[in-house]
């Protein structure tokens, strides 16, 4: 069970990472853009784009732990529930966990052992239960706080991609947007990749479909920038 809850925290980590760098990244870029094809001063530039990395890096940070604590709150009211039943109607909680082992194929004497070894355990039983019926993962005490840092943690690394060739090259506004639009794709097909990696998915759609949507966001705030540059009075 132990490696299992390892197993657990590690897709956790990984999820979160990639959630909060995505969404700093996509969220920078677009604003960085949005806010070059309406202005060309760089101070207003930078203190747009870090007023938005400090904002969604706090946003990111507040929904991983409220969701997370969420997800927790379910599952010890679904694991009192449940012990609840197995008090109260254990013969239905028994047929619940017969039908379970039946679609995974077990039949005859080998059902009937299987079931009495479950149900024997209320502790095997209720986290049978729990994983196999209702199909939700236990949510220890601690993992809000820790969800909530590395999606703040990764908020902020991702935030900084497209920021620093603009930073670097700062004499020329032109050359760092490109840079930055260069390597806010390297960078989101390579999360793409690494997420493909560790899920079933292809790694070349995975990437490519980070890319398209990632750069698509970012294209979608240089559109609103132009046009609200051009409207008069603005």
């Amino acid at each position: 069970m132990r490696g299992g809850h390892e197993a657990h925290a590690q897709r956790s980590f990984i999820s979160d990472f990639i959630l909060g760098s995505q969404d700093g990244l996509v969220n920078v870029l677009g604003i960085l853009l949005g806010v070059t094809a309406a202005s060309t001063n760089l101070r207003i530039v930078l203190v747009a784009t870090l007023a938005a990395l400090g904002a969604e890096t706090i946003s990111m940070a507040a929904v991983a732990y409220t969701s997370t604590a969420a997800r927790r709150r379910l599952y010890l009211g679904e694991e009192e529930r449940e012990r609840r039943e197995m008090r109260e109607v254990p013969e239905t909680e028994r047929a619940e966990v017969r039908e379970v082992l039946v679609e995974w194929g077990y039949v005859g004497d080998a059902l009937e052992r299987m079931l009495e070894q479950i149900c024997a355990n209320p502790k095997a039983m209720l986290e049978f239960m729990m994983a196999f019926e209702l199909k939700i993962q236990p949510v220890e005490v601690h993992e809000a706080r820790t969800s909530a840092m590395v999606v703040g943690v990764a908020t902020v690394v991702g935030s900084f991609i497209p920021l620093l060739p603009v930073i670097f090259l700062w004499q020329d506004l032109r050359a760092g947007l490109i840079g930055s639009v260069v390597l806010s794709g390297i960078t989101l097909f390579a999360i793409g990749w690494y997420e493909a990696r560790t899920t079933a998915s292809t790694v070349w759609k995975s990437g490519l479909t980070m890319l398209v949507i990632g750069l698509g966001a970012g294209f979608a705030g240089y559109l609103v920038g132009h046009f609200l540059g051009m409207a008069p009075g603005i």
